[in-house]
């Protein structure tokens, strides 16, 4: 898809402060104030300590010191509320998009958006299903990654495709996986309007990346909007301030064992669904268990047991 144009320092960083929530850029402003006002203060002459070339040298720190703080007192709480703004106009953007896509009554809804509404809705879709999200754009180092999910200490990539016109190749795929493997991911999705091509498709099998084509995207959108509420958004972007925690799991669900314990049945790590205890019945690991997605063969999410 397109990206970004080059931008300035200055909206790099405002972009950058837009990724925390709306309160926390308030809060930094605040900070920021308290802390450079101080620093502000006019220069007195008893400040200055010591004589000749040593009170010339200490007039010129403390003068470079009171400009920067001057200026930095209104120009960094001013950048910091800029930011607050943005990030709660994304917020409210990303759950308009969301809500949009959720009530159309067909795919037609995702035609039409630009790269970066793709990018907003797909990340959306994944908060309202439990993970912290971060947006990096795809135009980084990362091989055109544009989202980073986390959730239950592992995390995933996420490469969004605004694609109607072909289909997203077998190179697309192969080039994710190449970065979750150079980057420790647990897994990766690749997620596109249109459709996939065989090559792509087969190249995924049996590789932990799944892919997600127009219909099924429309179809998880739908599932997120009836299953989480609005404010679920702001409580799991929250989480993006500290470095990606690992995120409380929904509630779990129990089941009886045949020695009558109970045993708890985690999320997919993929597409959030209930897991089941099954039986490797080939491979190096036949005869032992593991936890396997409910919805498979839909969903290949494994986890294991213990």
């Amino acid at each position: 898809m397109a990206r970004r144009k080059k931008t300035s320092p200055l909206e790099d960083v405002l972009d950058l402060l837009a990724m925390l929530p709306w309160w926390a850029c308030v809060m930094l402003a605040a900070v920021s104030y308290f802390l450079l006002h101080p620093l502000a203060a006019p220069i007195q002459a008893s400040d200055i300590q010591g004589q000749g070339g040593a009170m010339v040298g200490a007039m010129m720190q403390k003068a470079v010191i009171h400009g920067l703080a001057t200026a930095g007192q209104h120009i960094v709480p001013l950048l910091c509320l800029a930011a607050a703004a943005l990030s709660a106009w994304r917020r409210k953007q990303r759950q308009s998009l969301l809500t949009e896509v959720a009530q159309a009554r067909n795919t037609d809804a995702l035609d039409g958006m630009s790269w970066r509404e793709f990018e907003l809705l797909v990340g959306e879709s994944y908060r309202q299903q439990g993970y912290c999200v971060a947006e990096i754009g795809g135009d980084g180092p990362d091989g055109g990654v544009d989202l980073v999910l986390a959730k239950g200490g592992e995390k995933f990539f996420v490469q969004c495709k605004q694609w109607k016109a072909y289909k997203v190749g077998v190179t697309t795929v192969r080039e994710l996986y190449g970065v979750m493997a150079a980057k420790g991911a647990t897994g990766g999705f690749v997620v596109t309007s249109g459709r996939f091509t065989e090559d792509a498709k087969e190249f995924a099998q049996g590789r932990n990346i799944e892919l997600i084509d127009g219909p099924r995207l429309f179809a998880m959108i739908q599932r997120a909007r009836q299953t989480q509420g609005p404010s679920t958004s702001e409580h799991r972007e929250s989480a993006i301030t500290t470095g990606f925690p690992q995120v409380q799991a929904k509630a779990s669900v129990t089941e009886p064992t045949a020695n009558s314990q109970a045993t708890t049945r985690p999320d997919c790590p993929r597409c959030g669904a209930a897991m089941e205890q099954r039986t490797a019945r080939q491979g190096a690991n036949a005869g032992n268990a593991f936890w396997g997605c409910s919805t498979y063969p839909k969903c290949r999410g494994t986890r294991a047991t213990g």
